[in-house]
């Protein structure tokens, strides 16, 4: 497929953005169309964050920050990233600035044919309650052109009763959610769950409908049975791999989706390459490609291993398409074109 098809394609998922979002000033910025044409598409990123320019001041406790837009257009440019899929963070939980749904909307708006907006909700928003309401906003988000949900990163425990009213009607809206897993309450961000991810397993089988992309150093520690090692939990173990819950989990369920951004991502196809290998080929169509780009600058690993992958061919061609751009092109119905 030629650059100027997928263009083609993008403008029917992606290009009302501008017209449905009242608050964005529907201009083009600088990096929209640079795309040359006469090659195939590069990588649809899963899981990147940005947010407009803050006081110099509104820094994270090290200093780093998220990226502006025109800073993660940049970014993309020079890895090679045609799209990518914003994720909104509302939660409090680690946050040194809040990242609205309506603020990420207006964003990919102003880059319609590069970033995909992501809508977030906290399961203790409108009520604080497991009764709470969230279907009418869901669908006001979808229409604004939000195609799925995240990050999703509450500090509750993952079959929480908030957080499982909030699941039961992402699923009713018929939208992916990405979510971020924690080792305690307290402390850390994310949804809580146990060694062996019991409680996950809890939340696939009540919601099979629902298409969970999973992320963070906890699941993906899971991928091997060395998740603990000197009583502690450990997030990028290394060495072989001796196939962990990671794997029997998204053999038993398939709603579970793999997030491959981020170190930990990376960490889990990386550890022990011919695992990988086997890894991503079982289940190339459930794998997605990302970077988890939320500081600037930011070493992305991921995509010289994939380039790597390529030219080396590591891996079938149908899978490496599938995981770098298909997959999302599918569930997040882009409609790039054949």
């Amino acid at each position: 497929m030629k650059r100027r098809d997928v263009l083609k394609g993008m403008t029917g998922g992606l290009g009302a953005l501008a017209a449905c979002a009242p608050f964005c000033s529907g201009k083009i910025l600088a990096g929209e169309e640079k795309r040359p044409a006469g090659r195939k598409p590069g990588f649809i990123d899963i899981h990147v964050h940005t947010c407009k320019p803050r006081h110099p001041k509104v820094t994270r406790a090290n200093g780093t920050r998220y990226p502006t837009p025109q800073e993660l257009i940049e970014m993309m440019d020079a890895a090679g990233i045609d799209m990518a899929v914003v994720q909104t963070t509302v939660s409090p939980e680690c946050r040194y600035t809040a990242v609205t749904s309506e603020e990420t909307i207006e964003i990919c708006a102003n880059y319609p044919k590069r970033l995909i907006p992501f809508c977030n909700l906290d399961p203790r928003f409108v009520s604080n309650s497991p009764q709470a309401k969230f279907r009418p906003l869901l669908e006001a988000y979808k229409e604004l052109g939000c195609k799925g949900v995240g990050e999703y990163v509450p500090n509750l425990y993952f079959d929480d009763p908030l957080n499982m009213n909030f699941f039961r009607q992402v699923e009713d809206a018929g939208l992916p959610l990405t979510f971020h897993i924690a080792l305690r309450i307290g402390g850390c961000y994310g949804c809580v769950d146990d060694v062996g991810l019991p409680r996950l397993e809890i939340v696939l089988k009540t919601f099979p409908k629902l298409v969970f992309l999973a992320h963070s150093q906890p699941f993906w520690a899971e991928i091997s049975t060395d998740v603990v090692q000197d009583g502690k939990r450990v997030g990028y173990p290394k060495g072989k791999v001796t196939p962990g819950r990671v794997v029997e989990l998204m053999r038993k369920y398939p709603n579970l989706h793999g997030d491959l951004s981020a170190g930990s991502g990376f960490n889990a196809i990386s550890r022990d390459p011919e695992f990988g290998y086997r890894f991503m080929e079982e289940f190339q169509d459930r794998l997605y490609w990302g970077t988890d780009i939320a500081n600037v600058p930011q070493k992305l690993p991921i995509v010289d291993y994939f380039h790597k992958l390529e030219a080396e061919k590591l891996i079938s061609r149908a899978a490496y398409d599938k995981i770098t751009w298909q997959n999302a092109n599918r569930l997040l119905k882009l409609n790039i074109g054949p």
